[in-house]
């Protein structure tokens, strides 16, 4: 499992400049944008350390706070496997209630790593106006780097946040931050404040 991972990092290092090769720099958002919190889930919690878990949870509600206070959806996304669960009702399913979600904000259930997979959620950003994502959440090098790779293949602007991005490894989450350029949240405060321009 190690060694597949680390295959897996290596290949994104390598794969990542070469996506890049030929794109212009990255500029404020034009159309809209969108957060995605993915799987922040009481049964996937304890596998973060408790002092990276501290980190990416304060800033998961810094995030969720500023797209709110923009007006910007808000997407939540939980996971589930049909035969595991954790059962979609029970409080292992459920985010911590420290998180900033509220009842109104959309919601995403999905039984694969990729949040697209198999799931409504690409029809929800169309039918939002969408064209630029922001991912935060668990694993880094899971669930939340399917995500981006599917939403980079479905031609979404598409950005983790940084120290928003936890796995059970902050070494190989400060990996994926740094090979796919996480903006912090002063970047995307920016960007949003553009994007309504």
């Amino acid at each position: 499992m190690k060694r597949t991972l680390l295959f897996s990092l290596l290949a994104l290092a390598l794969l990542v400049p070469a996506l890049a090769d030929g794109e212009a720099p990255a500029a404020p958002a034009k159309g809209k944008p969108a957060l995605l919190v993915i799987d922040i889930q009481n049964a996937y919690l304890g596998y973060i350390p408790e002092q990276h878990r501290g980190i990416g949870m304060w800033t998961i509600n810094a995030a969720i706070d500023l797209f709110r206070q923009h007006g910007y959806p808000i997407i939540r996304v939980y996971h589930t496997d049909l035969q595991q669960g954790p059962p979609p009702g029970s409080e292992q399913f459920e985010f911590p209630k420290t998180v900033h979600i509220q009842e109104g904000d959309l919601k995403v259930i999905k039984n694969f790593p990729s949040s697209f997979k198999k799931t409504e959620l690409e029809k929800i950003l169309r039918d939002q106006g969408v064209d630029t994502v922001f991912l935060c959440g668990l694993s880094a090098v899971g669930c939340v780097l399917y995500t981006y790779f599917d939403a980079k293949g479905l031609d979404y602007r598409t950005f983790m946040i940084k120290d928003g991005i936890m796995s059970h490894r902050p070494d190989l989450t400060k990996a994926v931050e740094e090979i796919t350029g996480a903006a912090d949240l002063d970047a995307i405060a920016y960007m949003l404040e553009c994007a309504k321009r």
